[in-house]
Parts: structure tokens; C-alpha cells; sequence
């Protein structure tokens, strides 16, 4: 699990927040290239294992999906990480669709008060527009049980 959780940390979980409140084009572009480059790797480790860490579901898995399911609603726009959406990785985002459909695990997920908070920020988003979409469906079959439970791997 440590093997998983510092590097999803520094690339990701707060890469995005370096991308959006970057002061420079240079800061930024590392920071999307960091945060780009993890998802890359987690899309390759998810094809094959059905978690992060191993054979079973760990705090490793939280920490990346509460950063996932706000990605395509939040950090793509409002923190312009947006080379790609969670979405348009087959592996990440049946991934997040299956933690999102876990039993108790929906009704702490709250789309539209996430984008709120984050357009709210005035130094990202100077006239607090929230925007309409995307239209996010975690509710869709995801497939991942078909997938072994091999240890997980960096």
C-alpha cells in the first residue's frame, strides 16, 4: 500500500492542486505532465489487477478515488488538467465506478457541491460560473469483477 500511496500523493492527489494554483507555465506544465503521467501508469496497473494494493480493497483505493471521481467534474476544468478525462481511460474509470458503487460509498459522493466548492475559488475562477457539466454517470456497470485479484505491483 506504501509503495502506492506516496507517489499517487506527490503526482496526483496534490498534482492537480499544483497544476491549478500554478504561477507559472513552467509550474503547471510539470505538474499536468506529473498528474497525467501517474494516471497513465494507474490506467496500465488497473487493466490487470482489480485494486491497488493487492488482493483486497485498502486505504490506497480511497485515497486515489476521492481524487478520481472529482477529476472529470472539477480538476479537468476548474484546475485545467485536462489532456484527458477519467472518463476516456476504460480502466480508471470502471475503477472508480466500482469503489462509487460499493455499498455506502454513493451517498458521500456529491457531484454538485464539489463543483461548486472548486469554481468557487476566485483566484481559478474570477466570475464563480459553475458550469452545467459534465454529466457523470457512476451508476453504469463497471466490469471489473472479472478481473483476478493478483498483488499489486509499482
Amino acid at each position: 500500500m506504501d509503495r502506492w500511496n506516496a507517489p499517487i500523493y506527490e503526482t496526483l492527489n496534490n498534482g492537480v492542486y499544483r497544476a491549478g494554483f500554478a504561477r507559472t507555465q513552467d509550474s503547471y506544465a510539470a505538474a499536468v505532465t506529473d498528474v497525467f503521467a501517474m494516471l497513465d501508469t494507474l490506467e496500465a496497473h488497473l487493466r490487470d489487477h482489480r485494486y491497488l494494493a493487492g488482493t483486497c480493497f485498502t486505504e490506497a483505493d480511497i485515497r486515489l478515488f476521492v481524487t478520481l471521481v472529482r477529476f472529470d467534474a472539477a480538476y479537468h476544468g476548474a484546475f485545467k488538467c485536462n489532456l484527458r478525462r477519467i472518463e476516456d481511460y476504460p480502466n480508471l474509470s470502471g475503477y472508480v465506478r466500482e469503489i462509487y458503487q460499493m455499498d455506502g460509498l454513493a451517498n458521500t459522493v456529491k457531484i454538485d457541491q464539489i463543483k461548486q466548492g472548486y469554481y468557487s475559488i476566485v483566484s481559478i475562477n474570477p466570475t464563480r460560473i459553475v458550469p452545467l457539466g459534465p454529466d457523470l454517470d457512476f451508476t453504469r456497470r463497471h466490469g471489473r469483477e472479472k478481473l483476478a485479484d493478483a498483488q499489486g505491483s509499482l
